[in-house]
């Protein structure tokens, strides 16, 4: 909708991504979790609050990402393609989208890792992660420091490996 050359459809996807990627995620996690019952007059619940929120908050990032890719390939490959005689779905499944998406992976990679990262903070609409559960561990065997550098260790497993992969896949697929 952003790549639309119709306002009616552009004006509103960049608002909204706009609005979005400016908000900081524990905000829109509350929301969510305080003001949609409200709206809808019966609760909603910790899980789907979480859930709806995530995909909103995370849909404008990654729709940002992919409209970047689109942009990266050049505007003269997609005329070449239209003046043989393809259409414009053919142009864009055969000549635009796997260019894109080689230039999106990288991208797509590290918010993948920044949504897991961010899954911690589902503790504040009183959902039970991983976090929280090492928090209410450690409570309860009063041994906080050892709890959250295990957390650490694991949050530190996971995104190196990840930022690795990533880091692997850009040396084998540079341009």
């Amino acid at each position: 909708m952003r790549q639309s050359s119709r306002a009616w459809l552009a004006t509103p996807a960049a608002s909204y991504v706009t609005v979005m990627r400016s908000l900081p995620l524990v905000l829109v996690l509350f929301w969510f979790y305080f003001l949609v019952p409200l709206a809808l007059g019966h609760p909603v619940g910790a899980l789907a609050s979480a859930l709806v929120a995530f995909v909103l908050f995370e849909a404008a990032f990654y729709c940002e990402i992919i409209r970047a890719g689109i942009a990266s390939v050049r505007v003269g490959q997609t005329q070449a393609a239209l003046a043989t005689g393809m259409r414009q779905a053919q142009v864009f499944r055969l000549i635009v989208g796997p260019q894109a998406l080689r230039a999106m992976v990288p991208l797509l990679m590290n918010q993948i890792i920044i949504v897991f990262q961010d899954t911690s903070l589902v503790y504040v609409v009183a959902l039970r992660d991983f976090m929280t559960a090492a928090s209410v561990v450690a409570d309860r065997d009063g041994r906080p420091t050892e709890m959250y550098t295990v957390i650490a260790v694991v949050y530190l497993a996971i995104c190196f490996s990840a930022s690795k992969a990533v880091e692997i896949y850009q040396k084998g697929h540079a341009r």
